[in-house]
């Protein structure tokens, strides 16, 4: 009995799968009978055409085909990971280091991780290591900072409220948004009208990665600064490629307000922008000493950071492109004590926006560091404030020095007179 059922099962399968093939029907059914299970494929989609026979696929034999595909995949990702020693060791080095509480950082994003991949020895990985260290530390301290504020501005504001003073409604104030906004427009009309400041960019192959970041961070001070200037230059990014180092700088520090800075960026070379014979080249190895700040010329900044230590290279490039060059007269209005008479980039933005506005060298010059001079030169000028220091420090030690004199001789005639009276 048991027979003649599986048998009757069967034929209306049959039949059934005829129906399915004749309208068109794709049909997947599973056989019970079989020992071995197996796929039954319609090989016919169309209603034309009917299927002679039915394909049957071993589902065993297509597992036993994806393990070995699978098996491949695995052995190719190992052999990808064979293939890169430097990887493996540099992972091994960050679990020593967190091992042995080195100076590790807790969180290494994928491009520190490639910064990282691509140093070449492992003093130079351990110190970068450090570096991400500190500075994980430094904005932890300043994040808790910044919490410790708003907590003791919220108790001040609650204060406040507390007490029942009338306040001033008379004055309106003044919100930044509307003083931004007043920056802008001087910038934006700076473009149109506004003389122009050039920034030779075209010296990242003279640089290292690090360098660069430098570099990027002292144009953005720049940018700033005269951002909130009365009279804004027009500032010129000139030699600026795209994908370029410096470009690829600019756009990870400024974001999405890259696109909407209020520079002018070029490709080009400012020899091919402007005229040569307005162009003055502004660099520390010039043999020419500026005298004055003039407004129909245009000067050009080559962007090398100050520790760059390579000198004579802005100097060479101007001189090759037959342009006039000129230095800052630090001799002539500074007392300079060490350092070499190279400044960064924000340092010259302000000292030519200061220049622009007064067109005198006391109030321009007062952005040259303290530590490289001990004041300006000749007496009247140490009445501006620069110097007053030193001055009242040697005054100080003079004074000093003939107090002690004055007492030593004291005592000797204290000395003569006791002696004298005991003989």
């Amino acid at each position: 009995m048991r027979i003649l059922s599986v048998c009757l099962v069967n034929v209306i399968r049959r039949s059934f799968f005829q129906l399915t093939a004749q309208s068109g029907t794709f049909l997947i059914l599973r056989s019970k009978v079989n020992t071995c299970r197996t796929f039954v494929l319609s090989t016919c989609l169309n209603k034309n055409s009917l299927p002679d026979a039915t394909e049957k696929l071993n589902l065993d034999g297509w597992k036993d085909l994806m393990r070995t595909t699978s098996q491949e995949e695995t052995s190719e990702k190992d052999s990808d990971a064979e293939e890169d020693p430097n990887l493996t060791a540099t992972k091994e080095l960050i679990e020593v280091l967190r091992l042995t509480t080195k100076l590790v950082p807790e969180n290494i994003s994928e491009e520190q991780f490639q910064n990282l991949l691509e140093l070449p020895t492992k003093t130079s990985k351990k110190k970068y290591l450090a570096f991400l260290f500190k500075r994980e530390l430094k904005k932890k301290a300043e994040k808790e900072k910044k919490e410790k504020k708003k907590e003791s501005s919220r108790e001040t504001c609650v204060e406040k409220n507390s007490s029942n003073k009338p306040e001033n409604r008379l004055i309106k104030s003044f919100w930044s948004k509307s003083e931004d906004i007043v920056h802008s427009w001087r910038v934006a009309q700076s473009m149109i009208f506004g003389q122009p400041l050039v920034f030779d960019m075209s010296y990242e192959n003279e640089m290292s990665q690090k360098e660069i970041k430098y570099t990027v961070k002292q144009m953005m001070e720049c940018e700033a600064f005269n951002r909130r200037a009365k009279d804004p230059f027009h500032f010129h990014y000139c030699s600026l490629t795209t994908d370029s180092p410096y470009h690829k700088e600019f756009v990870k520090r400024y974001g999405e307000a890259w696109d909407k800075l209020l520079v002018t960026v070029s490709e080009k070379a400012y020899v091919e922008i402007f005229p040569r014979d307005q162009i003055v080249y502004l660099t520390a190895d010039s043999p020419n000493e500026m005298k004055k700040f003039e407004n129909d010329k245009i000067y050009i900044i080559g962007c090398l950071v100050d520790g760059a230590g390579k000198p004579g290279i802005s100097f060479a490039r101007a001189k090759r492109l037959n342009l006039a060059t000129a230095r800052l007269p630090l001799d002539r209005y500074l007392d300079w004590q060490i350092g070499g008479k190279n400044l960064t980039l924000n340092q010259m933005a302000c000292i030519l926006l200061a220049l622009k506005d007064t067109g005198d060298w006391k109030e321009a010059l007062k952005f040259v560091p303290q530590r490289k001079h001990s004041g300006f030169v000749g007496t009247s000028l140490t009445e501006t404030g620069i110097g007053m220091k030193t001055k009242t420090n040697r005054i100080t030690a003079s004074q000093g020095v003939s107090h002690f004199a004055a007492k030593s001789s004291n005592r000797q005639t204290k000395i003569k007179w006791w002696e004298d009276v005991s003989s």
